[in-house]
Formats: structure tokens, sequence, C-alpha cells
């Protein structure tokens, strides 16, 4: 069997291919981003891979090649689930005939994203099995599991790696197997090797969509049926994760793993017996902190009795009882909610259980951020579970010098730039408030641009202006969405403020690109996943379809003229689009050499710096400069410095 270092989102795009995926669907997000990238790079063509507009349309079309019996696996990050909730939560009583599996990365930190929301919840939420990887080697092996799992319940299943996972690298014994923890022998094809042609002829073939209205139409008769199934799945599901491999009970640091499997054969053997508990402290833990519990303990060199959870919902409650047997006191490891917590509290409660649990709850653990091995080993010591004395002693190094601040920026030649700096010299000296939305554009609010005084998610700084001008009608209200984010979930937005009359003027940031993500295509490049070239789709178009009466494109690079067209529009009233248009510097070659400064007109005055704030622009020796390394020859400083001093690399003088 072929062993590979892979990313976690390398190994579930793999193990989607393997166990056999037809159709997958997705919107870019990180820290998911690279598992459809995956299925795309190994794709022969025989799967149909997309980036949909959105995560809502995503899964109703994966839902879609479900019905007809495809495998199907969507893509998104955690905060995209929030807008595909509504196909989701319907799904769970429906059901599905093709395995459907949803990837949902969540990201503690949060490192880019507007929240932490722990899947977990949601999966509880919508009563759908949720299965939470350790490693990439678990990942590659979990998403297969998830498919036969969705097939065999009829239901969607959501695999949740968090960012560590996501991209963390590991080696993985790919083809076939279940997961890395799993000894040898449970590869089901371990002959075959990576370019066999056995993947393709043995992928499952869709049987086509069968009609049957009582099965596939909501009514309020069959929600209500259905609703029974879903909770009386619940129970099956919670037994059949009692024997889930990838759920067990072990001794951390143990030595050998002989010694790791009569650890376990003991404790099962512990509830049918009656015994009493015969360990102080137990850890109990899932996902990435099940490897940081590991860890710490391996450097406190203690020995304790550990119980893995990788399916927390349902939860695995006949092994959870048979731990708690096992042990007086519990501390849980986990991120980003207590849902583990929570789950060990009810079952103490429902069966009269006195056990002292520690973590999140209790202020143990944070109630934010990331979880660490550092963290772990604190509260082993804490609690005194571990002795202070076996805790590591770091090594003594030499004190680092202080790293110098490095907030986050537009790049060089970013023609955002140019954008929200027409718009604020257009607007200086009148009341206004710039509506700003998810993308690299973001970094508009950093100074010296500070242009973005609202962010809520994807789509809302077209709607977000609506509601300020209506209530503050003296403010002229902007809005900056990207090209990608317009097709994603602005057009709703311009269609509600043409229909109720709104006066706000949207600045669609076209760079042709996806950019904060990776530069995925999207409909307004025309190219498709599957690598397809069409007709790229006009917004100018599709505004004016939707009934926008001014619409103006204009150079976002072109100082002058992206000034004029924000005059323009302060001078018209009702829904206004200004399509600032300029490609992204990572998908175009630079149009000119980088700028220079004339250092014999050049008095120093800083308006370079001070008004447009390009990392590209530096001052040396009390002197601006120009780094050529990071020049883009986009010449924006050119038209902005009132002394004529910054010449561009294309002019002959």
């Amino acid at each position: 069997m072929p062993v590979k270092l892979l990313m976690g989102n390398e190994a579930l795009g793999l193990g989607a291919i393997h166990a056999g995926v037809n159709f997958v669907s997705g919107y870019p997000g990180t820290p998911s981003t690279e598992v459809l990238e995956t299925v795309a790079k190994n794709n022969d063509g025989s799967i149909h891979v997309e980036w949909s507009t959105n995560e809502k349309a995503a899964l109703e079309a994966a839902a879609g090649a479900s019905y007809a019996g495809a495998r199907s696996l969507v893509t998104m990050k955690q905060v995209g689930l929030n807008v595909a909730s509504d196909p989701l939560m319907t799904l769970a009583y429906i059901g599905v005939e093709g395995g459907l599996v949803l990837v949902v990365a969540d990201d503690p930190g949060p490192i880019s994203s507007q929240t932490e929301q722990d899947t977990r919840n949601f999966a509880q939420f919508a009563k759908v099995p949720v299965l939470d990887p350790s490693s990439p080697g678990e990942a590659y092996g979990m998403i297969q599991d998830a498919f036969e799992i969705s097939e065999r319940h009829h239901c969607p299943v959501i695999v949740r790696p968090t960012t560590r996972v996501s991209h963390a690298c590991g080696t993985v014994k790919t083809r076939g197997g279940t997961s890395d923890c799993e000894p040898d022998g449970g590869f089901e094809h371990p002959e075959i090797s990576d370019t066999d042609e056995y993947w393709n002829t043995a992928r499952p073939v869709p049987g086509g969509f069968v009609k049957d209205t009582q099965r596939w139409v909501v009514f309020p008769r069959t929600s209500y049926l259905n609703h029974l199934k879903v909770e009386e799945r619940r129970p099956v599901l919670a037994a059949e994760f009692d024997s889930y491999q990838a759920n067990r009970i072990e001794l951390s640091n143990p030595g050998d793993a002989k010694a790791t499997q009569a650890y376990a054969d003991a404790l099962h053997k512990l509830r049918a017996s009656d015994a009493s508990a015969t360990f102080p402290y137990g850890l109990v833990c899932g996902g990435i902190s099940y490897q940081y519990a590991l860890e710490a303990c391996e450097m406190l060199g203690c020995a304790l009795p550990v119980f893995k959870v990788s399916t927390p919902y349902p939860f695995p409650e006949g092994l959870a009882c048979d731990f708690l047997d096992a042990v007086s006191d519990v501390l849980v490891v986990e991120e980003l909610d207590p849902v583990i917590e929570r789950e060990l509290f009810f079952l103490c409660g429902q069966h009269g259980l006195q056990h002292g649990i520690h973590g999140k709850l209790d202020g143990t653990f944070s109630a934010a951020g990331e979880q660490s091995t550092e963290a772990v080993v604190a509260a082993l010591t804490q609690l005194g579970i571990a002795s202070e004395d076996a805790a590591p002693v770091p090594p003594k190094r030499p004190e680092p010098p202080e790293l110098p601040v490095r907030p986050p920026v537009l790049c060089a030649g970013c023609p955002h730039r140019g954008s929200f700096y027409a718009v604020k010299k257009a607007t200086k000296g009148r009341k206004a408030v710039y509506c700003g939305d998810i993308g690299c554009y973001t970094l508009g609010n950093a100074q010296p641009l500070d242009m973005v005084d609202t962010c809520l998610c994807m789509g809302a700084d077209i709607t977000v202006a609506q509601g300020i001008e209506t209530v503050d009608p003296d403010a002229v209200c902007f809005s900056f969405i990207g090209d990608s984010t317009f097709f994603a979930s602005g057009i709703t937005g311009i269609i509600n403020a043409v229909y109720n009359h709104h006066d706000i003027i949207v600045c669609v940031l076209d760079n042709s690109t996806t950019a904060m993500t990776g530069h995925q295509p999207h409909p307004g490049t025309g190219r498709t996943m599957m690598g397809v070239d069409g007709a790229a789709m006009s917004i100018p178009a599709i505004v004016e379809a939707i009934g926008v009466t001014s619409c103006t494109t204009v150079d976002a690079l072109d100082l002058d003229a992206a000034c004029a067209a924000v005059s323009d529009a302060l001078g018209q009233s009702g829904v206004r689009v200004i399509i600032f248009k300029s490609p992204c510097i990572a998908v175009s070659k630079p149009q000119h050499p980088p700028v220079t400064i004339d250092t014999d007109v050049c008095t120093g005055c800083h308006s370079c710096i001070r008004e447009i704030g390009c990392p590209a622009i530096v001052e040396r020796v009390g002197q601006v400069a120009i780094d050529e390394g990071q020049c883009y020859g986009c010449e924006l400083c050119v038209q902005v410095c009132p002394m004529d001093a910054i010449v561009g690399g294309g002019d002959d003088g």
C-alpha cells in the first residue's frame, strides 16, 4: 500500500476519490479550499468538480446528484455552513440516496474567519452525524467511512477537520483503508497502485433519479413523519459509534502497543464486572486535541487512560460509560466549545455518576482560541494529575530581538488601494459611511486608507449600507464588494436595494479572481474547475438587468478617471454601481517596471506614504525610497505625488 506525505486537505480529497465520489462542489474558504482543489488536480474527467456560486448552491447541487444515486461531496469553511444551513436542515429530514458528505473546516483562533463557531454544535442542531479527525491519515479514512455511513442511514454526514488537521502534513497509508491508526490488514486492496485503472472502473455508477414524491417532496405531514425517523436514527448511530474503530479507550504513553490493547480490554471489562473506579483521572479528547493530549502526557512522563471521541454526534454513550466507570475524575481536552464536556455531564446526571469533570466550563481551559500542548501540560499540573517537577523545562536560549510590528496590508500594486483612495478623495468633506465585506479588501480598514467602517459577512456590505442609509439619510453610503463575492451573495442585495428604492453607491472591486482564498475561478472569469472555458458573466449586464440605471466601469489604477466616476455617482440618487476593474497582481504580469524617485525634485513631504500606504514605498535614512523588490509598477503613487517626484517606470524622463 502506498504511503504518502499529505496535507490534511489533500488526504480528504484523495480519500473522497478513493471512496468513489462522483460529484464535488463547494465554495472556497480557508481552511477548506484545498480539498476540492485536490480532487480537481487528480480528476481524470470522470468526476464532476465545480466551484459553486456559494455554499447553498453547492449543497443543493450535490443533493440533486445524491438523489440520482451519486456519491457527492461538498466543501466549505465553518461560516459557509451558515449559508448552506437552509438545505442542510431539510436534507436531514428528507435524506439522501447516494452518500452525501460535507467537509466543513473549522477555524479555531480564528486565523482567517469572522467567528470561531463550532460545527459540532451545528451537527447536533441539524441532527446529522459528525466525524472529527485527529490527523491527516485519519481524515483520509474517515471521509471514506462517512460515505458508507451516509448511504447506510440515508442521511448527510459532516466531516469536521480543524485548521491544524486541514493544513498539517502527515504520512498517510492510501487505498481503501479506514485509518492510519488501524493495524495492518485494514486495507481492502493493498496491492492496487496509484495509477491502477481499478479506481476508475470501480467508481459506483449512479442509477439515476427515481421519482418518489413521498420521499423527495417536502410536505408538513412528511416532515412530521421524517422527524420521528430522525430521532429514531440517533440512538442507532450512537450504538454503532460505540464500536467505531476511531472511538477508543487507550493508555497515553503506554510504551508499547500490546500494553495499550491490554489496557483497553481491561477498561471494557470494568463496567460488566461493576468494579469500582481504579484510576483517579482520565483524559477525554477529540480531533487535534487528542494529539495535544498525547504529546503533553509524553512530555510529563505520565500514563493516563484516554477516551478518544471521533464522533461527537451522535455521542458514543456506551463507550463513554465504560470509561467513566473506570475513572474518578475527567479532564476534557477539546476545541472550540465544550461539546464533549456537556455530553459527559449529561451522562453523569442520567446515570447518577459522581465525577469531577474539568475543562472549559470550570475555566481549566480557555473558552476561546486554539488548544495547545502547553495548555494541556498546564492543566495537568494545575489539577495535580502530573507533578510540576515533571513539567518540561525549556532550554535556555538567548533572548530573540524584538520583531517589528507587521500589520496586514494590501499588497504593493493591489488595485483595491486605488479604488479606496479614489472614493476617499472624491468624498473628502462629505459625511460618508463605507461598508466593507469579506475578502482582501477588508484590509482597506488599515491606516492610512481607513475605508472600512463595517464588515459583517459576505454580501452584507450592500444590505448593511441600505439600513444605515434609511436611518441616517444625511450620510452617503458606499458598499465595497469583490467580484467573486458579488456572484456569491451580492446580487440579492442589489435586487433588494433596487426594489426598495434605496440610495446607495455599490463599488464592485473586480480583480478577476477569488484572491483571498487562492485565486479560484468564478462566474466572472468564465473558466470552470472542469477546465472548460466559456463566456465570462458580465457584471454590468447583470446589474442593468436588475434595474440599476447608473453603472460605470473604470480602471481602478487611473486615479483621475476613478475620482470622476465617484464624483459623478455622488451627483445622482438611487442605486449606483461603480465597477473598479483591474486584475489582481497575482494573476497578471506587471504592465510597467518599478517606479523611481527623482531625489532632486522630492521635498520629503511624505504624501505618498501618508496618503496610500503602499508597502513598496519606504523610508531610508530619512528619505523616501522605492523598494524595487516589492514595487509592481502600478504607478498609483506617481499620480498621488504633489511634486511629480515619482517617475513611472515606463516614462522616458
